[in-house]
């Protein structure tokens, strides 16, 4: 195993634990550490290595949210409630009362909407999804996806000064809501557009506030980002080799921490600012990713 690959590796998942959170787009900037940091992997485990070391950044959310999440727990019963469970058939009664002593009803809610949420790109972008990126995973449409949703940023930031959200908590969140989140979400397969960028947007235009629109595009990350994982490794086979494996292990606990740090950062930093700064942050990328291939593509042509 080389060193110098292992740094490679480290940086990319340092890279991953920023990028993903932050609506800035983590393909556009795997684009530009790509273009100069070259991994000496196999390009079958590269591709496998970008989307598996998402999980780490997953572990993150859980990690962090886990309080908000875990939607079980252990409760006794009231004599009221006990009674009343007594008067239901007996398998009735025996699912009641599963629900009544270890189900948290309003984090079983959040779960159904993040599932809602999915649905969408379980219809309509996964399909899709080798289609687009054989055809669209390109510097051209990253750096146009960039600066159009950096635009997009900016504008309707502008346009939210003057509303108020109607949704100050994830409790309050509706199922339509987050059928919306869920349908912007899909725009995240054009690469360059950003999955949390797409869905934070979706959530402001439904009405949240940023607070809920940051948080619930965390949520709706994990099964999406795990199902993109176990894809890729059934894909590939689970025949590593131990310098891939190694990989795949620091890269994945390089992107756990990072994201901790990087999360924490995004929910302090929108308490008092709002996502302008990272709509010209990617208009600036965008036009630079741009220009630099425009530039290399005349110079080696």
């Amino acid at each position: 195993m080389d060193f110098i690959e292992l740094l490679k590796v480290i940086l990319l998942g340092i890279v991953e634990g920023i990028t993903e959170w932050l609506p800035i787009s983590s393909t556009g900037h795997m684009i530009l550490v790509d273009e100069f940091i070259h991994l000496n992997v196999t390009a079958e485990f590269k591709e496998l290595f970008l989307v598996v070391i998402q999980l780490g950044a997953i572990l993150a959310v859980v990690v962090l949210y886990w309080n908000k999440l875990w939607p079980f727990y252990i409760r006794s019963l009231s004599p009221r409630t006990e009674a009343a469970l007594r008067k239901k058939p007996a398998f009735m009664r025996g699912i009641l009362t599963f629900v009544e002593r270890f189900c948290d009803k309003k984090k079983w809610m959040l779960w159904f909407k993040i599932i809602v949420a999915c649905i969408p790109t379980i219809l309509i972008a996964l399909p899709f999804n080798d289609l687009i990126e054989e055809k669209f995973n390109n510097y051209v449409v990253v750096a146009i996806a960039l600066i159009v949703y950096g635009v997009a940023f900016i504008f309707i930031e502008r346009y939210n000064r003057s509303r108020r959200p109607t949704t100050r908590s994830l409790e309050k969140l509706s199922f339509r809501t987050a059928l919306i989140i869920g349908l912007f979400q899909v725009l995240s397969v054009i690469p360059g557009t950003s999955r949390s960028g797409s869905t934070i947007i979706g959530g402001i235009l439904a009405g949240t506030s940023r607070t809920v629109a940051a948080e619930f595009t965390f949520f709706l990350a994990i099964p999406v980002m795990f199902g993109a994982s176990l894809l890729k490794l059934i894909k590939f086979g689970l025949h590593f080799s131990a310098a891939e494996a190694v990989y795949l292990g620091v890269g994945c606990l390089v992107a756990f921490g990072v994201s901790v740090l990087a999360i924490k950062f995004l929910m302090g930093y929108i308490k008092k600012h709002d996502f302008t700064a990272f709509g010209w942050y990617r208009i600036v990328l965008g036009t630079l990713v741009l220009g630099y291939f425009v530039i290399k593509n005349v110079v080696v042509g």
